[in-house]
């Protein structure tokens, strides 16, 4: 068997997300065989020195955008320098996202990705499929995406009004159809009504640069969607992944979801750790634009802190890069208005160092929570794992050995993806991937040479019903589900709602109607007992049957005449 085919990892600490220890890893065949020390090997396989570095799960990217339609143009990054580029960074798996044109089938949608993909792909892959617009026929599709193509997860907008946006009646709908076939819904929580009303009055007011693409997005727009998508996934039984959080309020509602038992969970982005929304006024017009994306970075500059807490306690689970770029002269489509500047930011290949520098670098996670994080929640949320996201016998041999040491600036003029703008750059990070294997063969080498073949991924077909997101749910249907009252037929009479035009709509049983008219109108002095009611459900006085009396000046009132003086 040729070398290239078994590689051993010698000498690091195995880190998956329960626990680390030290051990070699032996890779045979693009599966790992076996892990231990002084272990019984055949002849000839190439020896990784990993002394002092960790040996990890390959990264799992949960959010990409390749080569995405966006307003007129393509994104930049297609499947082949966006995998390698991924690759660079020590993700060894990405899950793109399919968006059908609105009224476009989903299943013709998925096979224009697929081919798109195939021929250039560099690590494994899988796909999300958005749902664009909704009638039975999709929700048929869905079903056969599920069965037939391997796509467990469907993803709804709630912005981007007429392109992508969906009502909440179909929202629930999609929702329903989801809980059915054993898809996990995936949300992009922003409201699109009052976003496209706030742009609409920014443009009115000369407001027409990137900032006003911030202004029209507050946080409250994205903490009320997500409020209202997890309110409609409960109501429809449905798990729920939110993506990407962007917030606090968002990811507040997030965390409260969770601690409320639904099933609910939420991703940050890259960007949303490691760069904030003050770059939206900036001076230069071009790097404001190089950070406009939906949803929008918080010009709160504490806002990637506080979502890297959230993510170090359990209450986010998983970070992508929504990775989706355009160059410059595409940004410039909006350079007179911020509605025309194509969404999207880098950062498929920075995405695990950034994590890395954000959040163990400054104490707020440990190694094993940033492979959860990274890699392995993913897997577990996406029904790849174990196959992926773990070390241990049997997985995938995607493995990154990781020196938590070593040091990188990132740059536009050094990476490897095709834009020519980078939104972390001149940023050190700590924590740099010195060696990564993918299917078992090394992919990148010691100094950051990187050897990708074009079309080599394979695509990853993910089963239904995946345990780590149906469980509780499967036990709490069989536990509530609703139940019609046992009870005797109503037997009384039922009001006309459309009477005889020629009579007058009875509003008043007889029997009540008579006593009315038949109270005594005076007390037995003869005078008004004004302590008797004279309301009528019918409308009527009780003294509608005397006539009328002359008027009668008072000359003097109850009490005796005034004697004051004026």
């Amino acid at each position: 068997m040729a070398a290239q085919n078994r590689v051993l990892i010698q000498g690091g600490r195995v880190v998956n997300d329960d626990h680390s220890f030290d051990a070699d890893v032996f890779v045979e065949n693009g599966v790992i065989s076996q892990i231990g020390i002084n272990l019984q090997l055949p002849g000839g396989f190439k020896v990784i020195d990993a002394k002092e570095k960790l040996v990890i799960p390959g990264g799992i990217d949960t959010h990409t955008h390749m080569q995405m339609p966006s307003m007129g143009t393509v994104a930049v990054d297609d499947f082949y320098t966006g995998t390698k580029a991924a690759l660079a960074g020590g993700t060894t798996m990405i899950l793109d996202c399919i968006i059908p044109r609105r009224g476009q089938s989903p299943l013709e949608a998925y096979d224009q990705w697929k081919a798109w993909a195939e021929p250039k792909v560099c690590c494994d892959y899988s796909f999300h499929m958005a749902v664009t617009w909704w009638n039975d026929k999709v929700g048929e599709e869905m079903e056969t995406i599920v069965k037939e193509r391997g796509v467990n997860s469907f993803k709804v907008f709630m912005a981007y009004k007429d392109v992508m946006m969906l009502t909440d009646a179909e929202i629930y709908h999609v929702f329903c159809r989801c809980k059915e076939i054993g898809g996990l819904a995936q949300v992009h929580a922003e409201n699109g009504d009052l976003i496209d009303e706030c742009s609409k009055k920014l443009i009115a007011m000369g407001i027409t640069g990137p900032e006003g693409h911030a202004m029209c997005r507050p946080e409250e727009v994205e903490g009320e969607a997500t409020n209202r998508a997890v309110t409609i996934a409960n109501r429809a039984g449905c798990p729920l992944y939110v993506v990407p959080v962007m917030s606090r309020a968002a990811g507040d509602v997030v965390s409260t979801a969770r601690k409320e038992g639904k099933v609910v969970f939420g991703e940050p982005i890259a960007a949303g750790l490691g760069v904030d929304g003050t770059n939206y006024w900036d001076k230069d017009w071009r790097h404001a634009a190089g950070y406009v994306m939906g949803p929008p970075l918080r010009p709160d500059t504490s806002t990637p802190w506080y979502l890297m807490d959230l993510l170090a306690n359990g209450d986010l689970t998983c970070v992508g890069s929504d990775n989706c770029t355009f160059n410059a002269n595409q940004k410039a489509l909006g350079k007179d208005d911020f509605r025309k500047i194509p969404n999207g930011v880098n950062g498929v290949e920075d995405r695990m160092s950034i994590v890395w520098e954000k959040g163990v670098y400054s104490g707020k996670l440990d190694e094993n929570k940033f492979v959860a994080v990274t890699s392995t929640n993913a897997a577990k949320v996406f029904n790849l794992y174990p196959r992926k996201g773990r070390i241990a016998v049997g997985s995938d041999a995607d493995i990154v050995v990781w020196d938590p040491q070593a040091t990188r600036k990132i740059s536009a003029s050094t990476h490897h993806q095709a834009v020519d703008f980078n939104i972390f750059e001149g940023q050190v990070c700590h924590g740099v991937p010195v060696y990564v294997l993918s299917q078992g063969k090394v992919v990148v080498e010691d100094g950051g040479h990187v050897m990708v073949t074009q079309g080599a991924g394979k695509y990853i077909p993910r089963m239904p019903f995946c345990d780590y997101v149906y469980k509780r749910i499967k036990v709490r249907d069989g536990l509530s589900q609703p139940k019609a009252v046992e009870r005797e037929p109503y037997k009384g009479p039922v009001i006309d709602l459309n009477p005889d035009p020629q009579e007058e709509p009875r509003r008043v049983a007889p029997s009540v109607a008579a006593e009315f008219e038949n109270r005594p109108i005076s007390s037995r002095h003869g005078h008004r007992d004004l302590h008797a009611s004279s309301f009528s459900l019918s409308g009527r006085q009780i003294d509608d049957n005397m006539e009328n009396t002359p008027q009668t000046r008072v000359l003097s009132p109850p009490g005796g005449a005034s004697s004051i003086q004026f």
